[in-house]
């Protein structure tokens, strides 16, 4: 560029006018704002340098000789030198502040962005390896790897364009505050590292160390939550187990001891009544029993339905007559559309899923009340309802109720074992329905299960419509 660009204008200056001192000084002068600009400082004074003796060897006269005939030309030359030296200094020196403003502001842009990632609670293996590739390409790297400093394996980056490359080229490796380091290497043959990539390559290292120090913490916190969580959980299933489990175990031991004790003489409506409290006791002890067994499944993954093809109505009527005894004293009212569509569901787990929900819903309504189930179509689902008139759950306790272990006690004697509606969800959610809680007009409580439609019967409903 020193050379090329006063050339050029040597030749434009004698194909215009040799004898136009201004024109070649202007031309020359351009030449060397274009080396600067082009070819940086070095390049901008060798190119005044080089117009200088150009100006003078072809242009001032004796013309191709480097004597001066006037001290008015001598002075135009000096000034023109000190003139395209100083131009062309502040022109480059601008450029580079240029440049180097430019490059803060992208490395601030690459810096914030970085941080963001490592920060955004993505996974620290997935962002330090993104953080790396970045890298990689950011700074012509032929690889990058981010040893963290603890359990975790290391994170080795590689450019794709470089990787047939033999051998590694200069190398930088920058501690990370957690113990580990951050390994940038260029390719063989590559440009070595300067001071300023250095100190960008240390701001990058700290924020790597910052995340994973953030995800240290993390993993800190969650151990303490599962904790926690575990000792919540161990307290209320041995709350549980030791109220729930002993309540009908005292009723029928002592029905029991009652009818083996010779000297008490029952009636034969007495003995009957005896018996049939050691049975419905025996049946809740073993509700129980398999509530804390589904827990259990639940808690595992392993609560997965076995589908097949049936009718709602079908497992609603068996469950109304299994708990007749338990619904005596409720009027009970049943309305399942005749058109209700099969489900794919697993009859056992629903079957749980209506006596729990209706279990619950003769805790807590009053002596002969209104317990309803419904059923009926609903987009594309099978809706059904149970409504009994109880005091009815507030707006803010309608997900706490499905929690484990959450006891929605609204009155001596009816608080339950706090699993049969966290059951009843899980079962529900299983089949890839919902579960809510709706506030009734007329006072009391909705249970609202939706189940989707069999797909037999979506495509038997989809030939009918287009017939």
């Amino acid at each position: 560029m020193a050379l090329l660009g006063p050339g050029v204008a040597i030749g434009l200056g004698l194909a215009i006018d040799r004898r136009s001192l201004v024109g070649a000084t202007s031309l020359l002068l351009l030449a060397v704002v274009v080396a600067a600009a082009f070819g940086g400082r070095r390049s901008g004074f060798a190119a005044s340098v080089v117009a200088f003796l150009s100006l003078n060897f072809f242009f001032t006269e004796p013309y191709h000789t480097l004597s001066v005939a006037r001290g008015a030309d001598v002075i135009a030359l000096f000034v023109f030198l000190v003139v395209s030296v100083l131009f062309g200094t502040l022109l480059t020196r601008a450029i580079e502040e240029r440049e180097s403003a430019e490059r803060r502001v992208a490395e601030a842009a690459f810096l914030d962005r970085i941080t963001s990632r490592l920060l955004s609670g993505e996974r620290i293996e997935d962002a330090l390896a993104e953080f790396a590739r970045d890298l990689v390409a950011m700074f012509a790297l032929h690889r990058c790897e981010i040893v963290p400093g603890t359990q975790r394996d290391a994170i080795v980056a590689r450019s794709k364009d470089l990787s047939e490359v033999p051998g590694d080229g200069p190398r930088l490796e920058v501690a990370i505050r957690t113990d580990g380091s951050l390994v940038a290497v260029r390719p063989a043959g590559g440009t070595a590292f300067g001071s300023v990539e250095r100190s960008f390559l240390q701001a990058l290292a700290a924020q790597a160390g910052l995340a994973l120090e953030r995800a240290a913490l993390d993993e800190e916190v969650r151990a303490a939550r599962v904790d926690a969580e575990s000792n919540r959980l161990r307290a209320a299933l041995f709350s549980s187990v030791t109220h729930d489990l002993r309540t009908p175990l005292a009723s029928i031991k002592a029905s029991a001891s009652g009818l083996l004790d010779r000297s008490v003489v029952y009636t034969p409506a007495q003995r009957e009544e005896v018996v049939r409290t050691i049975v419905e006791e025996s049946d809740r002890l073993n509700r129980l029993v398999a509530n804390l067994m589904d827990l259990a499944r639940m808690r595992a993954g392993a609560l997965l339905p076995a589908r097949e093809t049936v009718w709602i109505g079908d497992i609603v009527n068996a469950v109304l007559a299994r708990m007749r005894r338990r619904l005596e004293g409720f009027a009970i009212r049943v309305n399942i559309r005749p058109d209700l569509p099969q489900v794919d569901a697993d009859p056992m787990q629903i079957d749980q899923v209506l006596t729990n929900l209706l279990e619950n819903a003769s805790r807590f309504s009053v002596p002969g009340g209104e317990i309803a189930v419904t059923a009926a179509r609903w987009q594309g689902t099978v809706q059904l309802r149970i409504s009994d008139r109880g005091p009815g759950v507030a707006p803010e306790d309608r997900e706490r109720v499905f929690e484990e272990f959450y006891r929605h006690d609204a009155g001596a004697g009816r608080g339950g074992s706090g699993l049969g509606l966290a059951i009843a969800r899980a079962i529900v959610l299983a089949h890839g329905g919902r579960i809510w809680i709706e506030g009734a007009a007329v006072g009391g409580a909705v249970f609202v299960v939706e189940l989707p439609v069999a797909a037999a019967q979506e495509t038997r409903d989809a030939q009918g419509g287009a017939g």
